[in-house]
């Protein structure tokens, strides 16, 4: 059994473990953590990589992420579409698939897992991947042969991730940023994403 946390617009690496085993759990009773990708995604900007945070209400330490509330008391939607237009609007694929993830940016969730699982659903659609995904119950204890990516899977883990390299928007002036959302590559290489996990 994989286990991993939910996340926003995930990355590859996230990916890549959850197509690594047939039975998957995404833990939405594990305690929130601050600066993980629970409510960061990674884009590449004309500038470099570009972290996108999604504010969140104040919590109790110890607060599960499935009672994790957004704070939607300024436009972080409408700043983060923005972000993702501007990054990927000349990529070959944005124009194929702007239009499933729009709506979600312009409708206001309360809930983090709510709008983490509606993006995950967008890109698993996209991939063409229908998965058995389960989410926890409680908080998820793990069996001797289940694999943990609860915290392996952070931005704070200085250990490079090693991806397959491909061409991304700002090649021409950028180095190769490895590891960003999944996005990145959905919009530049399309049904082609799977070369590049």
């Amino acid at each position: 059994m994989i286990i991993l946390s939910s996340h926003y617009l995930p990355c590859i690496e996230w990916f890549r473990a959850l197509l690594s085993e047939q039975d998957v759990i995404i833990d939405i009773h594990e305690h929130f953590l601050k600066q993980t990708y629970r409510n960061r995604a990674n884009i590449l900007s004309s500038n470099g990589k570009l972290a996108l945070s999604i504010p969140v209400k104040k919590f109790a330490n110890h607060t599960p992420i499935v009672d994790i509330k957004i704070e939607n008391g300024f436009p972080w939607q409408h700043q983060h579409w923005q972000a993702i237009v501007s990054a990927y609007n000349s990529a070959p694929y944005f124009l194929y698939y702007q239009d499933y993830f729009k709506p979600l940016f312009e409708k206001e969730f309360t809930s983090l897992v709510e709008w983490n699982t509606e993006l995950l659903k967008v890109c698993l659609k996209l991939m063409k991947l229908d998965l058995s995904i389960q989410y926890s119950d409680n908080y998820y204890k793990c069996m001797s042969d289940d694999v943990d990516y609860r915290m392996l899977i952070s931005p704070k883990n200085k250990e490079e991730v090693i991806t397959p390299t491909y061409h991304q928007v700002f090649s021409e002036k950028l180095l190769f940023e490895p590891n960003l959302s999944i996005v990145d590559v959905l919009f530049n290489h399309g049904p082609r994403w799977k070369e590049f996990l």
